[in-house]
């Protein structure tokens, strides 16, 4: 379990003063999100200007303080010392940005969801005590409430800053709910589906500018379901263009396996 330092928080004098406290947390993950954020050197010194980094988990072990004014997660819930432990973040931190597939709908992690427990012995037959207590693998936001998301796997680095400012300067703005084909459109790449080739850019939300079909690679879904999207009709289109509802619904297994859209959870 994440350990907190129990220090006193500052005045509010010192907050009137003092550069906004930052933190940044890992949980079950790659860590690929974190090292995205390293990726922006041009940049980086300048953020760090602005804020105090009081703790990165990637870079350093010592214990957090008692409050911080924004603190950044990446990764899934996995164990109930990591579930705690996002709650206890939750009550020391001002604003909890959520970044990656991983932290925002479980994403690779997820797919352990669905049976978990035989899946959990076939991995993992005698589970190591280190390990924690082992649940089903949940995104952050149904632990606790989320101010701020950064979807992707792996995070643009960009859309991170941007978020990261409006943790801190205050912002109403908040991701896009639009399907990410009408970004194909006007990025007038040809579609998948007219090669025979899946794609979840229909059903996926919109806000990567299309990156990976503009690669000429596939939408694999990992910005999340839009809230707008409409699966049954998705499954029509995959029925006309001759390919596989079930390959399809696979495909949404990938980073949505969680996601109450396409499962009904509550």
């Amino acid at each position: 379990m994440i350990s907190i330092q129990n220090n006193a928080c500052p005045s509010e004098r010192d907050v009137k003063t003092a550069m906004p406290r930052v933190a940044v947390i890992g949980l079950a993950s790659c860590y690929g999100c974190q090292l995205q954020i390293t990726n922006i050197e041009k940049h980086l010194m300048d953020v760090l200007g602005q804020i105090d980094l009081k703790y990165w988990q990637l870079i350093s072990s010592i214990p957090k303080p008692y409050c911080f004014d924004v603190v950044v997660i990446e990764g899934a819930v996995t164990t109930l010392e990591s579930l705690e432990s996002v709650k206890e973040l939750r009550r020391a931190a001002k604003k909890v940005i959520a970044i990656g597939a991983c932290a925002n709908t479980a994403g690779v992690c997820g797919i352990a969801a669905k049976d978990y427990a035989s899946r959990c012995v076939d991995v993992y037959s005698n589970l190591p005590p280190a390990a924690g207590t082992a649940i089903v693998p949940c995104s952050i936001h149904e632990v606790i409430e989320v101010d701020y998301q950064v979807p992707c796997c792996p995070i643009d680095p960009f859309e991170f800053l941007e978020t990261l400012g409006k943790a801190l300067y205050g912002s109403n703005r908040r991701l896009t709910t639009r399907t990410m084909c009408g970004d194909c459109k006007r990025n007038e790449t040809k579609c998948f589906y007219t090669r025979g080739t899946l794609c979840l850019g229909m059903v996926t939300r919109a806000g990567c500018n299309a990156r990976c079909v503009n690669l000429n690679r596939p939408c694999s879904g990992c910005r999340g379901l839009s809230p707008e999207a409409n699966l049954d009709s998705a499954r029509e289109a995959v029925i006309r263009h001759g390919l596989s509802i079930e390959a399809f619904d696979a495909a949404l297994e990938l980073f949505n396996q969680t996601n109450p859209l396409v499962y009904g959870k509550e």
